[in-house]
């Protein structure tokens, strides 16, 4: 054989495998890849999202989050994703979740700050994650893997966790998720009294945030849904939270986040964010909350940052505990 065409064969060759490996990073490709995907992982439907259609594979096999809202969905569903970032303030992922699910999971950077390079050597066939966090990066995930995006996370949390069943796959799962959180909100209505007390005994949430005012939540935000799904009052001032998502005030107006019961979490560092002064002030001793001892330290990434049902239950017990002592 000629040399010429020897050459234009191995050069042909190449650039053949090259395809075929760039297809399969971007899990579009038909190839068996002894993970049991098979043919059935170039089987594609059609979502529709706030970035458009996206065309994702029907049961992607290498997902990739990029918020812990994401991760929970993914987990609640059964699916076990490859990689994920974590808080700007944490290392890890939320400890809620339990490490036997999470030890496995490739850190990817914090949320909102991806490594690029360290998702796409993941090679994902799907990434999760919304407008609000990465949508300045959605054409450069794109080329990476089908990327599929909410809006905005926190109060739309159920429709984003719908979004996501829909894009792993797992529709059936998410029915069963649904049904499950339901029965457990009856029962916890029921164990702190029905809804009749649930709806006299009103509820305050205050955040404590390094660098920020402090926030007194409203009723539009993930833990506002929880306490609304259990029918629990909320007191005026809530009504006043800017875009229903919370009304800031200076350590001096902490009194105006009183009543009944008053749960608080801490966003960095106590003494940073005003935690440790605030509690020990007189006007946070004088909350009617604080004199009949119901306020409560909560884990904020439990119920600030999980956003989804796998903590959503874990909230309800502790809800349960907290609303019968």
């Amino acid at each position: 054989m000629p040399t010429s065409i020897r050459r234009r064969g191995l050069v042909l060759g190449a650039l053949t495998l090259t395809g075929a490996l760039t297809l399969g990073a971007c899990g579009s490709s038909d190839s068996d890849s002894g993970d049991g995907a098979g043919s059935g992982a170039a089987k594609k439907h059609t979502i529709k999202t706030v970035m458009g259609d996206v065309e994702v594979p029907v049961a992607p096999k290498r997902v990739v989050v990029l918020d812990t809202g994401e991760l929970d969905s993914a987990l609640s569903l059964g699916v076990q994703p490859v990689g994920g970032t974590h808080s700007a303030t944490e290392d890890s992922f939320p400890s809620y979740l339990p490490e036997s699910r999470t030890k496995d999971i490739k850190e990817v950077g914090e949320i909102a700050n991806p490594n690029l390079e360290t998702v796409a050597s993941l090679k994902p066939d799907l990434i999760l994650t919304s407008k609000v966090r990465d949508g300045d990066r959605y054409e450069q995930l794109s080329k990476i893997a089908p990327t599929v995006m909410t809006e905005s996370t926190g109060t739309a949390w159920k429709d984003n966790f719908q979004l996501h069943a829909e894009a792993l796959g797992k529709q059936a799962e998410a029915k069963k998720v649904l049904a499950e959180y339901d029965a457990h909100v009856a029962k916890v209505t029921e164990a702190i009294g029905g809804k009749e007390k649930a709806a006299r005994t009103e509820v305050n949430f205050v955040r404590f945030v390094e660098g920020a005012d402090i926030r007194i939540y409203g009723k539009q935000n993930y833990i506002g849904s929880i306490l609304a799904d259990l029918g629990l009052g909320r007191p005026a001032i809530t009504d006043k939270a800017k875009d229903g998502f919370s009304y800031d005030v200076s350590p001096e107006k902490i009194d105006l986040a009183d009543a009944d019961v008053v749960f608080t979490s801490t966003y960095g560092d106590p003494g940073k964010a005003g935690t440790t002064k605030t509690m020990n002030s007189g006007l946070w001793k004088g909350l009617k909350a604080s004199k009949n001892d119901k306020v409560f330290k909560v884990d904020d990434r439990l119920w600030i940052a999980g956003i989804g049902y796998t903590a959503a239950d874990k909230i309800l017990d502790e809800l349960q505990g907290y609303l019968t002592k």
